[in-house]
């Protein structure tokens, strides 16, 4: 089942400095790259200027996605929290050969 994950700046996000200069941003990106090798995350990224995350992810419920971002470092940290997990009914998909 596919769930759209919005995750929000959190309080101890340094607006000064760019999103992979942030505290912790090598063990995040591993934390984050291997949720996507093992297929939780389908697709994630910055909307826009980056002050929202949005984050397509292939789970059981909600509690399980919030139990494994939980885990993330920035959640620990407060860099990044979840604002909204919605269950996503796929009715199109495309090609995937990028």
């Amino acid at each position: 089942m596919y769930y759209a994950v919005e995750r929000v700046q959190g309080m101890a996000w340094d607006p000064s400095r760019p999103m992979r200069e942030q505290e912790l941003w090598e063990e995040h990106a591993a934390f984050m790259n291997a949720l996507a090798t093992e297929g939780f995350v389908v697709l994630g990224g910055p909307l826009g200027e980056g002050r929202v995350i949005l984050l397509v992810v292939d789970a059981e419920d909600e509690e399980a996605i919030r139990t494994r971002l939980a885990a993330d470092p920035w959640s620990k940290v407060d860099l990044l929290r979840i604002k909204r997990v919605e269950r996503w009914t796929v009715l199109l998909e495309g090609r995937r050969d990028r």
